[in-house]
């Protein structure tokens, strides 16, 4: 699905990265929370591999887009970020 989205500039941006958040919860718990994900939802995952469970979600579900993974402390900062770039080839 093609996002357009409006810049500061008023040009059209076709294909906008997806943007995934992964916020901890003080149980052990993570959400990852994207406006890409079906139904515009956040997933959460529990311990033991919640962060790795919410990394995989986010690169298996955006594999065919340019995507951004940000995972944030407790205090709000970026303590990871992954971006990845789609790069299609003719055969």
């Amino acid at each position: 699905m093609n996002r357009l989205i409006v810049g500061s500039n008023s040009t059209p941006q076709i294909n906008a990265p997806h943007v995934y958040e992964i916020r901890p919860h003080g149980d052990g718990r993570v959400d990852l929370i994207s406006d890409v994900l079906p139904f515009r939802c956040a997933c959460w995952y529990s311990e033991p591999d919640a962060i790795i469970d919410a990394i995989t979600h986010a690169k298996l579900y955006s594999r065919s887009h340019d995507a951004v993974i940000r995972i944030y402390n407790h205090a709000g900062d970026v303590v990871w970020a992954h971006e990845h770039k789609v790069d299609f080839k003719e055969p």
